[in-house]
């Protein structure tokens, strides 16, 4: 299996490309700006077990998608996972005070680019008969966060590019889903307390947070043939039990 997986140098999308690598997957993982940690995660891929390369690609970068559809060659699934997080603005700034150059930027990359992605790597799928599309997914496209939106609107319309594919390609063999993640322990450093961490856990059933490797099996079991046919969904990892936690 051959599987290309975007923002695979650090977090969920590193544990993917790591996880399909157990199964003796070829993965190419794409980053921005990480190179360093895009060559550790390939290392990583090669010790599970599979065979790994790493690509550059910007979302607000046609060329750069464009350029990485074609490092990858024909794939037989695609983790769309990289993710423009945006301008940070502080939670206070009202919603008519974002500056139109954030609305465009944030939709362009996460919307746009995503579709182009998919556009590249869509045809070879369709020829094959087989394809599998993991959208990675935030509960803040669906609950919300204190702030500005742009972030949440860009993943939201995500929700709605899968539907419309799973009703466009799935005849043709290609399964469309979204992984809807909630708060993700990874190695990045989060600027969260353990005390308001640990609440959010109590509020879920399995009273913890999903790690990226949580995330990254539920991944892999859509993007791959153990999917028979499940497309147009939106799957939701059990963090986001406690995704209304934002505001206690």
């Amino acid at each position: 299996m051959h599987v290309l997986v975007t923002g695979g140098s650090s977090g969920i999308g590193a544990a993917t490309a790591v996880a399909y690598g157990s199964m003796g997957a070829r993965v190419t993982i794409t980053y921005n700006s990480g190179a360093d940690r895009a060559a550790e995660v390939v290392k990583r891929v090669h010790e599970a077990g599979g065979e790994a390369t790493a690509v550059r690609l910007d979302l607000e970068d046609h060329d750069t998608i464009a350029a990485a559809a074609w490092a990858a060659g024909p794939v037989d699934a695609l983790v769309a996972n990289a993710v423009r997080w945006g301008t940070i603005m502080p939670n206070s700034v009202p919603f008519e005070e974002v500056p139109a150059e954030e609305w465009t930027a944030a939709l362009h990359a996460n919307v746009v680019g995503n579709a182009l992605l998919v556009q590249a790597v869509l045809p070879a799928m369709r020829r094959n008969g087989f394809g599998r599309i993991v959208f990675v997914s935030s509960g803040a496209a669906e609950e919300g966060l204190p702030g500005p939106g742009a972030y949440g609107t860009a993943k939201a319309a995500l929700h709605g590019m899968c539907r419309a594919l799973a009703w466009q390609a799935g005849k043709d063999g290609v399964l469309v889903n979204v992984a809807v993640a909630g708060l993700t322990v990874t190695e990045r450093e989060r600027p969260v307390s353990q005390d308001l961490l640990d609440t959010i856990a109590s509020h879920t059933p399995t009273g913890r947070l999903s790690t990226a490797e949580d995330m990254a099996a539920l991944i892999v079991f859509l993007g791959s043939a153990a999917n028979r046919n499940i497309t147009g969904e939106l799957i939701r990892d059990g963090s986001n039990a406690g995704r209304s936690s934002h505001v206690l």
